[in-house]
């Protein structure tokens, strides 16, 4: 197991993009916007407004 966090992956994202039982979400942190509150890029999305979340389950 790697300890490097993964470079296409943002501080929001739950799962790699293409990881089955997840997709895109609106980020929570900026609402979408992709912009922090200083208007910076958003550090959960990485400025994108989207992150991936893990949906259904069973």
């Amino acid at each position: 197991m790697s300890t490097h966090p993964d470079p296409d992956l943002n501080p929001g994202d739950e799962a790699e993009p293409g990881t089955p039982g997840a997709g895109e979400d609106l980020c929570e942190s900026c609402g979408g916007s992709g912009k922090a509150a200083d208007g910076k890029p958003c550090p959960e999305c990485g400025g994108s407004g989207r992150v991936m979340r893990g949906i259904g389950g069973g």
